[in-house]
C-alpha cells in the first residue's frame, strides 16, 4: 500500500507560509497592543537624543559649538540624525508605525465593542457552585415570580439582562461594559494626542526673544533671537503683529522665610494686530500669556540691563545703551560682555574694545568674592574686566552676543601689572589705563525675555489629554461582572435558588455585591421554611477554576 505523497510546501514544522501568508502574519505583529507598546518606548528612546544633544533647528549656536568640542563624535552623530532627530527618517518611521499600530489595535476592538454591546449577556453556566461566589436557598413554588424579581432587582442595579423562562429558568446579567469603553476612549486619545503633536510639529512655530525695555519686537524670523519653524510652516504664515515692551515690574518677599522669593512678574505691553491694527495695552505675567489669534506671548524670564557708555581713546562715544546681562541664580548674579567694534586707540588706530563680568543687584563682598544678596537691586553694582584689540567683531563671522572673544586680545594692566578691573555703582566711571578710553554706568533698565508660540493643535492636544485621563480612570475602577440566578424545581415542592456572579477584577467586592443581591431577593421571595440539611445558607466561595 503506498504511502500519500507529501506536499512540497508543507515541512517538518508545519505548512509554509505564502507571501499572502507572511503578510497577514506581519500585519498581526505590527498591530498587536504589545507591539504598539513596544512602538510607544521606542519613541522615547528615540527622543533622548533630541534632549541631550543639541538641534540644528532650534540651537544651531550650540550645535556648532557642540561639534567644535567634539570633532570626532560629530561626524557620526551627523550621519544617524542626532543632529535634527525630530525630522530623522528614522524617527519618522518610528512615528508612523506607532500611528499604524495603533490604528490597527484600536479599529478591530471598536467593532468587537460594538458587537458585544449588542449581544446577550451570557447564558448561566450548567454548574453554578463553581463559580467564586456562590450562594443558594429553597423557596417555595413559583419560580416564574422569583425570576421576575431576579430581573427587576438586577435592571434596577443597571445591569443588562436576560431571561430564560422553564422548569431549569436563569437570568443572566452583566455590568461594567464601561470599563472596555474606557480602555477604547485611552486609546483613542493617545491616538488623537499623537497626531496633535504631529501637527504641532509640522506647522506650528516657536521662537525667543529679549526685549529691551522701551524696545519693541515684530513677528517676522529676524526679530527673533531663536526661532525653530514647523517642517510645513513658512514665514508667511506667521500671524502679522507687534508688540513693545513698555515697563516691567517684579515684587519680591522682603522678610520670612521666603525672602528673595518672587511674588509677581508683570511686563506691560503696548501691541498691535495687522500691519495698520489700534495699539492695545496688555499685561503678560507668569503662565497668564498674551493671546493674539492663536499665538501666544509666554513670559518666560527677567533681567538687568546696565546702561553704560563707551567711550575710545581720542573721546568719541562709541556706543552707548542698555546691555543686558544673563542671571546665574535665584538672587539675579548676571554676566554679560561689552563690545565697542569701532573704537580707535589715542593715536586713532583700531583698536577694538571689550568688557566681561557680572552684575548684582544687591551687592555683597564676603572672602568668598562678589555675591548678590536679594534680587532687586537696593544696591547695584558691576564689576568689569577690560580688554582690547583684535576681538574678532569685523571678521564677518557671527559671534554670541553674550560671549568675548579674546583668543587675540590683550587684557588691560594697572600700573602694578595685575589685571586691570573696576567695580562701578551707577553715575561712577572707569577709566582705561594709557589713555585708551573710558565707560561710565550711566543707570540701570531691565529686560523681559518671551516665548512666541504657536501650535494650531493646542485644543485637540488638550481634549486627548482629558479623554486619556478620563479613559484611564474608567478602564481602572470600572469593574466588568456577571451575576447568574438558576430557579431548578424540585421533585416534592418548592425550587432550588442559586444566585452566583464572576469577576476576574475585585474578588471581595463582588462577595458583597452578590450576598447584597441575594439578600434582597430572598426579601422579595416568600421562604418555604427552614432550610434543609443540603441547603447552603451562607455564601459559598471557591477558588475561581480558569
Amino acid at each position: 500500500m503506498s504511502s500519500a505523497p507529501v506536499d512540497p510546501s508543507e515541512t517538518a514544522g508545519g505548512p509554509r507560509l505564502g507571501p499572502v501568508g507572511w503578510l497577514r502574519w506581519l500585519w498581526h505583529l505590527l498591530t498587536s497592543m504589545r507591539t504598539a507598546l513596544v512602538l510607544l518606548l521606542l519613541l522615547s528612546l528615540a527622543a533622548i537624543p533630541g534632549s541631550l544633544i543639541p538641534q540644528q533647528g532650534r540651537q544651531p549656536a550650540q550645535a556648532a559649538d557642540f561639534r567644535k568640542r567634539y570633532p570626532g563624535l560629530s561626524p557620526v552623530l551627523d550621519k544617524l540624525g542626532f543632529f535634527d532627530v525630530f525630522s530623522s527618517p528614522w524617527f519618522a518611521g518610528v512615528y508612523l508605525l506607532l500611528f499604524i499600530s495603533l490604528a490597527g489595535c484600536i479599529v478591530p476592538r471598536c467593532f468587537h465593542y460594538a458587537r458585544t454591546m449588542r449581544a446577550q449577556p451570557p447564558a448561566a453556566p450548567r454548574v453554578l457552585a463553581r463559580m467564586p461566589q456562590y450562594e443558594r436557598w429553597t423557596a417555595p413554588d413559583g419560580s416564574g415570580e422569583v425570576l421576575s424579581s431576579a430581573a427587576q432587582l438586577l435592571r434596577r442595579r443597571r445591569f443588562r439582562v436576560a431571561v430564560q423562562l422553564g422548569e431549569d429558568g436563569w437570568v443572566a446579567a452583566e455590568k461594567g461594559y464601561l470599563r472596555e469603553a474606557g480602555n477604547l476612549v485611552f486609546h483613542i486619545a493617545l491616538f488623537g494626542l499623537l497626531i496633535a503633536v504631529a501637527i504641532g510639529s509640522l506647522f506650528g512655530t516657536t521662537g525667543q526673544k529679549l526685549v529691551l525695555e522701551g524696545d519693541g519686537f515684530t513677528n517676522t524670523p529676524s526679530q527673533y533671537d531663536d526661532f525653530t519653524p514647523g517642517v510645513l510652516s513658512s514665514a508667511e504664515g506667521l500671524e502679522p503683529f507687534g508688540f513693545r515692551l513698555q515697563g516691567f515690574s517684579a515684587v519680591y518677599q522682603r522678610s520670612g522665610p521666603q525672602r528673595g522669593t518672587a511674588s509677581s512678574f508683570v511686563a506691560r505691553l503696548g501691541y498691535t494686530e495687522g500691519v495698520d491694527g489700534t495699539s492695545r495695552s496688555a499685561r503678560v505675567e507668569v503662565n497668564k500669556p498674551l493671546d493674539i489669534n492663536g499665538t501666544r506671548v509666554f513670559l518666560v524670564g527677567h533681567g538687568y540691563a546696565p546702561v553704560v557708555t563707551v567711550r575710545d581713546g581720542t573721546g568719541n562715544a562709541v556706543w552707548s545703551g542698555p546691555v543686558a546681562f544673563l542671571p546665574q541664580d535665584n538672587n539675579l548674579r548676571s554676566i554679560g560682555v561689552i563690545k565697542a567694534a569701532d573704537a580707535v586707540d589715542a593715536k586713532g588706530r583700531p583698536d577694538q574694545l571689550g568688557f566681561s563680568g557680572f552684575f548684582l543687584p544687591t551687592v555683597q563682598l564676603s572672602s568668598q568674592g562678589w555675591s548678590s544678596t536679594f534680587p532687586a537691586p537696593d544696591d547695584p553694582v558691576m564689576v568689569l574686566n577690560a580688554y582690547h584689540g583684535d576681538l574678532g567683531l569685523n571678521s564677518g563671522v557671527p559671534q554670541n552676543v553674550y560671549q568675548l572673544n579674546t583668543r587675540q586680545a590683550v587684557q588691560f594692566k594697572d600700573s602694578k601689572g595685575t589685571p586691570f578691573a573696576r567695580a562701578l555703582r551707577p553715575g561712577e566711571r572707569m577709566e582705561l589705563p594709557d589713555g585708551a578710553g573710558s565707560l561710565s554706568f550711566d543707570g540701570l533698565q531691565q529686560w523681559a525675555s518671551f516665548q512666541i508660540a504657536y501650535n494650531p493643535s493646542n485644543s485637540t492636544a488638550l481634549w486627548s489629554s482629558v479623554a486619556m485621563g478620563v479613559g484611564l480612570m474608567a478602564s481602572l475602577f470600572v469593574r466588568r461582572r456577571r451575576v447568574w440566578v438558576r430557579v431548578r424545581q424540585q421533585a416534592g415542592s418548592g425550587s432550588e435558588i442559586e444566585v452566583a456572579g464572576l469577576d476576574r477584577t475585585a474578588a471581595d467586592r463582588l462577595t458583597e455585591e452578590v450576598a447584597a443581591i441575594a439578600a434582597e431577593l430572598r426579601r422579595k421571595v416568600s421562604a418555604a421554611g427552614p432550610p434543609a440539611d443540603h441547603d447552603i445558607p451562607e455564601p459559598h466561595h471557591q477558588e475561581q477554576q480558569r
